[in-house]
């Protein structure tokens, strides 16, 4: 089969280190888009954060952020798919990371929240190019609002590590925890991963799964590229998410993005569909 939908992520994808999506990335996207084949986002980043480089990219289609989490359309603000973390687990897990002393924040209503902008929420909130809120009793305000997400940053990876073992152990069963950077630990619902969203919006266009591509870098890309028809590893990725993808593409900072779409979309089309992973 042809591809029909293609989910990409951003950071460390198809962002460069200056947080940019490079013209030849750009170009290879609106290739894409002319021959009438969907192109979606599909990050970890806040629905706001990701909106910028969708209405760059001239999207009209459900973005998958939150790491699925929230799945909405970057034009018309339609909500396809929608798992808080439940409340009392929101509370117990910010508990635990102010127990362990990490910088912590969390995300109401598509607004991120810290209980006070540490070293860390600094290099998070110039990352995603949002300014946080303030809260200063974060836990009171969890036991009124569901999260979006609730995420732990820690520039000590052994720390980050300890910690993801940890929370696993506990509620492995209940939440989606995964790593999405080295210093980033996110915990969603159990319902919230970037498969399942992918699978939405591909539900949503009547897409069959092996119409479908995703691109991605790190360990919360994995449930994407595993269900995908054709799931592409980025050249930086880690050693896991090689191993479970179906072809190794470029790095971000060589467009790798690019060069995996014109491998199985644009070289695909113009060739009769005759390329095979």
């Amino acid at each position: 089969m042809s591809i029909k939908l293609v989910a990409i992520d951003l950071d460390d994808t198809l962002l460069d280190p200056e947080l940019k999506i490079s013209s030849k990335c750009t170009a290879a996207i609106r290739q894409v888009q002319q021959k009438g084949i969907l192109v979606t986002l599909a990050t970890g980043r806040m629905f706001r954060s990701a909106l910028p480089y969708a209405d760059d990219l001239q999207m009209d289609i459900p973005l998958i952020t939150y790491q699925g989490a929230l799945v909405k359309n970057s034009r018309s603000q339609e909500t396809l798919y929608y798992k808080p973390v439940p409340g009392d687990l929101g509370t117990e897990v910010m508990q635990y990371f102010a127990g362990a002393g990490v910088h912590y924040q969390s995300y109401f209503g598509d607004q991120l929240c810290m209980a006070s902008l540490s070293e860390e929420g600094q290099f998070y909130a110039e990352l995603a190019g949002i300014e946080p809120l303030i809260i200063n009793d974060m836990l009171a305000f969890s036991r009124q609002s569901e999260a979006l997400k609730i995420l732990a940053v820690s520039f000590n990876e052994e720390l980050i590590l300890a910690m993801e073992k940890d929370l696993i152990s506990k509620y492995g069963s209940k939440l989606n925890i995964v790593r999405s950077k080295p210093y980033f630990l996110e915990i969603m619902n159990r319902s919230a991963n970037k498969g399942i969203a992918l699978k939405v919006v591909a539900d949503h266009y009547n897409i069959a799964r092996e119409e479908v591509l995703a691109v991605g870098d790190s360990y919360n890309d994995l449930d994407m590229i595993k269900w995908a028809g054709i799931g592409v590893a980025m050249g930086n990725a880690p050693g896991a998410v090689k191993e479970a993808a179906d072809f190794i593409t470029l790095s971000n900072e060589e467009e790798g993005v690019a060069e995996a779409l014109q491998k199985y979309v644009i070289k695909y089309r113009n060739e009769g569909g005759n390329c095979k992973i």
